[in-house]
């Protein structure tokens, strides 16, 4: 990979001063915003996003947009020249005051600030404002790099002889293990009989490995095939092989009397596992293998196991939590399964190695210092947990979070708690240990440093140093300690005081209604977390991180649409108030139902503010697991809006044909950039439209004072008179996801709606 240091793309000098914050003006977001550009960057960075925003890593947080994106917006808004050229020069944009009243995982004031903004946020899950805090706060590298190596040196000490195995190649007695595989087990509810509830027996596709490795489902051996069509006879007790195991749809026969049992039993407590395989990595004989090394459990591997459990329960704890796993949309299903306690996720050698981490962390003095390494433990969790799967395919360990939610398979993965580090080069092989966790937050702060951006020129990727930008609220360097004002809040943005005109932007990605409990999956984390460093910090006084305010639609805590309403009102009216005027308000919002976007509208009308554009952007990867084969979209609208500027007199369409012009569009502009449209996108992309010309159509005649179901119902009628995505689909041609060119996206195009004239309409 090269490093650029002299030109970018198009000769563009790099190194040039810094280009001082302009005020606003006309030629803002909504002129200088290039969607090709800016959708070419975020799809290129949403492949592999850790390593285009490494900070990132500090910590899982999920559903986070593009910081590319955000960058982008910045830029455009407070920048004069032209967008492409602007976004890979380093710049200072001193003195502008940038708030994000949701923060989540901190991206648009991860980049504010890093241009220089003073960033002012507000979550109110504790979780999210740790996250932010431990992203931004400056940390001594190198202390903690020694306190993270004794931190490893003590789990080594305590627990590393129970991550050992005999290696079947070579004989030799301490290979390392990667992953330990657990099957569930159930008792005969007619005999007796314990049994594996196997849903198949594929442990590795032979992509990664050379041979597809099948388990025996009568004696447990590993065998190795060349093709899963043909498998034949196990090698061991010569019965034969079969991918597709007995457990299917909740229901498993005994294997003694033949009788259907039903799974999962919650009256039966926790699920029990046993271990049937274990990936391993041998040093000694590594250069001479071909492929992975895998085997069946042996007797010393179950002993070590054994001395886990035994050692165990001569631990007195501190430091694992005991709270109970509180009823909720996506605990219930944990509920099914028979958890009742948070510890009851986690097995206990997995418990060992936590505790000692724990214990480590508590006796570090420097408290940044303490704080990252108890953050790192927090992250660590979402690996050392007993429903973490192994990909067959990648041959890895997937975290507890792959998908927003806890899901509970029948298969189980235990990664290495300590990582695995080669000795010549340092790298870790495998994932989900405290070496994988550090390694990652070092490059994380490291890129808090030295941020950079990525570009690709005839191909060739570069990475392009932003000499003089930084993250962080403070900075050492030659010249001193600089600072900056970074003011983050615990709490509801419902509550947000703000003096009048004292924000130059509000740049924000909103909760999404109903999508993902974030406070219901960071609990996991947050109750071990308090434990640790929660003594003396009121964000952590509460048991547990769900909120009665939080804007989530949920139906086991009855929060409906209206709720969701009134407190995005709350919050865009206070936002709007502290707004300098003209100054932009940008949110990104993405749902799969246009009646989830009624409250958004209802806000923005609430607070005064008018969409001067609604801009697509990709925001999600398409085979990301929890949207992977769906119809939802990668394609976020971007709201911009103010209390006073000019609109686009070719953006007022008020018919489905005219709309169903800006769509294509807009669809033209993301396939320039890289995109592979779905229906789906096609979809977001309207309903941005739709809500945005709403808006327009009722800014003047908004009553504020009536209640949430007649401003919501108001808004579904100004949709409906724009004809609704229905009435817009049809203006699109059939082959609108295929079509290379703008001219053949939409039926009957009025060649004039693009016309030459582009006056500007005041509001």
């Amino acid at each position: 990979m090269a490093i650029e240091k002299d030109l970018l793309p198009g000769g563009t000098a790099l190194l040039r001063p810094p280009s001082p914050p302009r005020s606003h003006s006309s030629s803002g977001i909504e002129h200088r915003f290039d969607v090709s550009f800016v959708a070419e960057l975020a799809l290129r960075e949403k492949q592999v996003q850790q390593n285009y925003r490494p900070v990132i890593a500090v910590h899982k947080w999920f559903a986070r947009r593009p910081g590319t994106l955000f960058r982008a917006l910045l830029l455009a808004e407070f920048t004069t020249g032209p967008l492409r050229g602007e976004y890979y020069r380093p710049h200072a944009l001193d003195g502008v005051h940038v708030a994000d009243p949701f923060m989540g995982g901190g991206t648009p004031l991860l980049e504010a600030n890093r241009l220089g903004c003073d960033v002012t946020g507000w979550d109110i899950n504790p979780m999210a404002w740790w996250i932010v805090r431990q992203e931004i706060e400056h940390l001594d590298l190198d202390a903690y790099r020694r306190a993270a190596a004794e931190v490893h040196d003590r789990l080594e000490e305590q627990v590393g002889h129970l991550y050992r195995t005999r290696c079947e190649v070579c004989g030799h007695p301490a290979a390392h293990v990667k992953y330990f595989i657990w099957v569930k087990t159930k008792d005969c509810r007619w005999c007796g009989e314990t049994f594996d509830l196997f849903p198949g027996y594929l442990l590795a596709e032979n992509r990664r490995h050379p041979k597809n490795v099948i388990l025996c489902g009568a004696c447990g051996a590993l065998n190795e095939m060349e093709d899963r069509q043909v498998l034949g006879d196990c090698k061991e007790c010569g019965r034969p092989l079969s991918l597709h195991g007995p457990a299917r749809r909740n229901r498993c026969a005994c294997p003694r009397c033949g009788r259907e049992n039903v799974y999962p039993d919650a009256a039966g407590g926790p699920p029990r596992h046993r271990m049937v395989a274990i990936e391993y990595h041998c040093w000694h004989c590594r250069p001479r293998h071909a492929g992975r090394f895998f085997k069946k459990p042996d007797k010393e591997d179950l002993a070590r196991y054994d001395a886990a459990v035994a050692a165990w329960k001569r631990t007195e704890p501190r430091f694992i939590p005991d709270e109970a796993i509180p009823a909720g949309d996506e605990t219930a299903r944990l509920h099914r399964w028979g958890y009742r306690y948070y510890r009851e996720m986690f097995n206990e050698r997995q418990m060992l190695g936590l505790e000692a981490i724990a214990r480590a962390v508590a006796d570090t003095r420097e408290r940044r210092v303490r704080d990252a390494l108890a953050t790192n433990l927090s992250d660590l969790l979402r690996y050392q947990n007993m429903l973490c799967r192994y990909d067959t395919m990648a041959l890895k360990s997937l975290d507890i979070f792959s998908v927003h939610g806890f899901p509970v398979s029948l298969v189980q993965c235990e990664s290495n708690i300590l990582g695995l580090r080669h000795p010549a080069t340092g790298a870790n092989i495998g994932s989900g240990g405290w070496s994988n966790i550090v390694e990652k937050f070092i490059r994380a702060k490291t890129y808090c440093e030295q941020p950079f951006e990525v570009c690709y020129r005839r191909g060739r990727k570069f990475i392009v140093p932003m000499e003089g930008e930084w993250i962080g609220e403070r900075r050492d360097d030659h010249s001193g300690t600089r600072r900056r004002r970074v003011d983050l809040h615990c709490g509801s943005s419902t509550q947000a005081e703000l003096p009048a005109g004292s924000l130059d932007a509000v740049l924000t990605d909103p909760p999404y209604f109903a999508n993902v409990q974030y406070a219901e999956l960071m609990d996991f984390c947050y109750v071990w977390l308090r434990r640790l460093v929660g003594h003396g910090h009121p964000a952590f006084a509460a048991a547990s991180t769900r909120n009665p305010d939080e804007l989530t639609g949920n139906a086991t805590l009855a929060r409906g649409l209206d709720h969701f309403t009134a407190g995005l009102s709350e919050v865009f009216q206070r936002m709007a108030a502290a707004l300098k005027p003209a100054s932009p308000f940008v949110f990104t919002y993405h749902h799969n139902a246009i009646e989830a976007y009624f409250p958004v509208a209802v806000a923005l009308l609430d607070a005064g503010l008018v969409c001067s554009a609604s801009l697509p952007c990709p925001a999600e990867m398409g085979g990301s697991i929890h949207i992977n084969g769906t119809d939802s979209s990668v394609v976020d609208t971007v709201f911009v809006c103010r209390t006073t500027g000019t609109v686009k007199r070719r953006l007022l369409a008020e018919t489905p044909e005219e709309i169903a012009v800006l769509v294509a569009h807009d669809l033209e502009l993301l396939r320039q950039g890289g995109v592979r449209l779905t229906r789906g996108d096609a979809r977001c992309v309207a309903y941005g439209h739709l809500i945005r010309l709403a808006i327009w159509r009722l800014r003047h005649r908004w009553d504020r004072s009536v209640s949430w179901s007649v401003k919501l119902a108001r808004i579904g009628e100004a949709v409906t008179t724009l004809g609704g995505f229905s009435g817009v689909e049809k203006h699109l041609s059939e082959d609108v996801l295929k079509a290379s060119r703008k001219a053949r996206l939409v039926r009957e195009e009025r060649a004039s709606y693009f016309g030459d004239a582009d006056d500007e309409v005041p509001f």
